[in-house]
């Protein structure tokens, strides 16, 4: 079986995963020990948290070195701490894929295996990587480039309903994080979601909690804590997204 390494578990990152996943491919996924993830139903990397989550019917559980390989045998997807941002020495992928988004490349290198992608900016084809995955909503979503770079962050989250810097959440302060709602609320303009450290975060419309950071973490001002959707659809905060699945399947084709 073809052996795939996706470092990164979040949200685009498991879009990724699931998409090797189900075409037969054995996937194992890396993670920080304290991961800010927001859209947490939907992202692997909250099997680091509760061990193990499914999302879409496909199991993550949390690995260690030890006990990985009897996981993934065993027809699931391994999620591994593993701070340092390059691949495990237990484990040898044919198939690397950075789904980190972090903007920068983290220690990703052409020599990591046969095949090595990026997703998004941060990587050039043909120095950093074989394979450049485009992650920016648009016209060019998901295609893969044999040379050059994905298109540079812009800093404003794609455009729902209208809505695009308003949908997103965050940090007033750096603080701890306290719930008052949780993933898949229907909130009210102006309700009461989270507070960090005392201060209050409220939503910005109506529209279902798709996406809240860990209870409990220590975030700094300004950063990233939730995501609000204005469309009216439940099952939303509980599936992966289009832009998941369109780069897992850019990336699943370039490696094939």
């Amino acid at each position: 079986m073809v052996k795939v390494l996706v470092k990164g578990a979040g949200d685009i990152a498991t879009g990724v995963a699931m998409t090797f996943y189900r075409s037969g491919f054995q996937v194992l996924m890396t993670e920080i020990a304290e991961p800010t993830v927001i859209r947490r139903r939907v992202s692997f990397a909250t099997a680091v948290y509760e061990k193990s989550i499914e999302v879409e019917g496909i199991e993550g559980v949390l690995v260690k070195a030890s006990d990985f390989q009897s996981v993934l045998n065993s027809g699931k997807i391994g999620v591994m701490v593993y701070d340092k941002g390059d691949v495990p020495s237990c484990y040898e992928p044919d198939i690397v894929v950075d789904a980190i988004l972090a903007k920068r490349n983290i220690r990703t290198s052409l020599k990591d295996a046969s095949v090595v992608i990026g997703c998004g900016p941060g990587f050039t084809a043909g120095i950093d990587c074989h394979l450049v995955v485009e992650t920016k909503r648009g016209h060019y979503l998901g295609r893969w480039l044999e040379e050059g770079a994905a298109a540079p962050n812009s800093g404003i989250p794609g455009i729902v309903e209208g809505k695009g810097l308003e949908r997103v959440l965050y940090s007033p302060i750096a603080g701890k994080v306290k719930h008052h709602k949780a993933i898949g609320d229907l909130l009210e303009e102006g309700e009461l979601v989270l507070e960090v450290a005392g201060a209050p975060v409220y939503s910005p419309f109506k529209g279902y909690l798709r996406g809240l950071i860990q209870e409990g973490l220590v975030v700094e001002a300004k950063m990233k804590i939730g995501d609000v959707d204005p469309r009216l659809e439940e099952r939303y905060p509980f599936t992966v997204s289009e832009k998941a699945f369109a780069v897992g399947r850019g990336a699943l084709e370039g490696a094939l």
